[in-house]
């Protein structure tokens, strides 16, 4: 039956294109964002705003798990995020429905494997490391400027294998495109955007003229793919994949690192948890991923008229998915502003997404974010928080800076 022709539930609201429900353009604290969502969940669980050219936005964690199971009603190919912030190239795989999407997918997900990130694990460390000790030994950093904005870039840089020179270029333009789509700068978002596309046309050529091993290297994996008529995949979509993974890697750690550097400054008694039994550290990072899950914009597309938390949605109608409620949803968590190490919770966390779009480089992030926990816990007494922490908006949650002062045994 299709969604045309389904009964109404009997709580059906007709839609309304300029209803405004909530403010999503806003300056906000730290805690805001979840304020916002337990309102609309108990409220308005599927809501619309306005704000940044309308949008629909799915705020319980079964119409979130929904949604993005159904890529047959709800597409990624026409709008990615709320708001709307690609301005050049569609980027496989994120930007492209199954099954066009998935030669992509099958050629990079190999390198994520468990095997794969144990062989990671040294690497990362001695960068995390390298960028950590010297701010631990200064007394003062602001977590967000100083490491985990460089953190990610480091990391992608060797993971493409990229020589020295065009690496740190990489480095300083990461960076600028991260501050850029925090704060909106549409102008600088494009001109560091199209910097991207060249380091990546770059990659290429080096790749073609230079192969690696495609089990070890992304673009040599991408160059080596067929899709399914045994052809290779097109060279303008190998290079949005490239640009893709250049930059998706780079937001998630950059905001969950200042996150979670300010829940264990609130909570000295996490901290010292921690640090007493560093073995919890794994389980204690996944239940930090589900309290500041730093996406709340991931959108999709009705591809025709739905009817979705008994809301109307029209063909067209961008829809946000909003990890970061749908994680603190009570009937999915029981007690979900708190953080317990004994959760008995039988639904997966969905900082990463689920079915066909969860994220591929998860375990590269959850290395990264791991390795940094440990190394705060091993080299510190903890911290305070000694300025303000300005939040982003969407479409992530989290803090764009975070001051502290290290206390150091």
């Amino acid at each position: 039956m299709s969604s045309e022709t389904r009964p109404k539930p009997k709580s059906f609201v007709p839609p309304i294109n300029r209803l405004h429900e909530f403010d999503a353009d806003v300056t906000e604290g730290f805690d805001d964002a979840h304020a916002v969502f337990a309102d609309l969940r108990g409220r308005c669980p599927v809501a619309h705003t306005s704000d940044f050219e309308g949008f629909w936005v799915v705020t319980k964690y079964a119409d979130v798990v929904r949604v993005l199971a159904d890529s047959d009603t709800f597409s990624t190919a026409k709008q990615n995020v709320v708001p709307r912030v690609a301005t050049s190239g569609r980027r496989p795989p994120l930007h492209l429905d199954p099954p066009e999407h998935t030669p992509y997918r099958r050629a990079i997900s190999p390198l994520f494997t468990a095997e794969r990130m144990a062989g990671w694990e040294p690497i990362v460390r001695d960068i995390v490391s390298r960028l950590l000790a010297p701010l631990v030994e200064k007394g003062e950093a602001d977590i967000c400027v100083d490491f985990s904005y460089r953190l990610p870039i480091f990391v992608l840089a060797e993971f493409f294998h990229i020589p020295p020179v065009q690496a740190e270029k990489i480095r300083n333009i990461g960076a600028d495109f991260n501050r850029a789509l925090q704060v909106k700068d549409t102008a600088r978002l494009e001109e560091t955007s199209l910097f991207l596309y060249d380091v990546a046309r770059d990659i290429i050529a080096a790749r073609k003229s230079e192969p690696l091993d495609p089990g070890a290297d992304p673009t040599s994996a991408l160059l080596a793919a067929r899709d399914g008529n045994g052809a290779p995949l097109p060279e303008e979509m190998i290079l949005g994949t490239i640009r893709q993974l250049l930059v998706v890697g780079i937001i998630a750690p950059t905001t969950f690192t200042g996150s979670m550097v300010v829940h264990l400054a609130r909570h000295p008694e996490h901290f010292a948890m921690l640090k007493d039994d560093p073995g919890l550290v794994p389980a204690a990072l996944e239940e930090l991923l589900r309290l500041y899950t730093p996406y709340r914009g991931f959108a999709r597309t009705a591809k025709t008229d739905v009817i979705l938390g008994r809301r109307a949605i029209k063909k067209d109608e961008p829809i946000a998915l909003a990890f970061t409620s749908a994680n603190r949803d009570p009937d999915a968590f029981e007690d979900p502003d708190s953080f317990r190490l004994d959760r008995a919770s039988d639904k997966q966390h969905v900082a990463f997404g689920l079915g066909p779009h969860q994220c591929a480089g998860a375990p590269l992030a959850r290395l990264m974010l791991r390795v940094t926990l440990e190394e705060l816990l091993g080299r510190t007494d903890g911290w305070e928080i000694v300025g303000p922490t300005p939040m982003t908006t969407w479409p992530e949650y989290g803090p764009l800076s975070v001051p502290v002062r290290f206390r150091k045994g």
